[in-house]
């Protein structure tokens, strides 16, 4: 997927499984020096305060890394859970399904570049 990474959660996470995936998608970041990650939860019917805490880590992690983290596909049930239990997922995007989420991936790229050229031009205006 380019400089995406796409991961598909199929089943309810347990508690390990989160953490392996935790480990996993940092690690794969790295590797492949991505630039976003998109997490597709569309087949995930409940979200407790560990898994959403992971997710939170996850976006934490990857924007440390310089990678955006997008969360898609986000059932009615699961984003209740969510706000109902006051995590704040700092740091994570949400879009409605993949398309809108490599759309947003690939717009704050395109936003960060032009703010480091921005910046860039700047320093290059200023005397030394």
């Amino acid at each position: 997927m380019g400089h995406f990474l796409l991961v598909t959660i199929q089943v309810d996470m347990y508690d390990r499984l989160a953490l392996n995936l935790e480990n996993d998608l940092i690690n794969a970041v790295q590797m492949h020096e991505s630039k976003g990650v998109l997490i597709d939860i569309s087949a995930v019917s409940i979200v407790d305060s560990f898994m959403g805490r992971i997710i939170g880590n996850i976006a934490t992690m990857s924007k440390i890394m310089d990678a955006q983290t997008v969360v898609v596909g986000m059932q009615p049930a699961v984003a209740i859970t969510l706000v109902e239990l006051g995590l704040p997922l700092a740091g994570v995007y949400t879009a409605l399904n993949v398309e809108k989420g490599m759309a947003l991936l690939q717009q704050k790229i395109t936003d960060e570049a032009e703010f480091d050229l921005e910046e860039a031009d700047d320093d290059d205006d200023q005397p030394e």
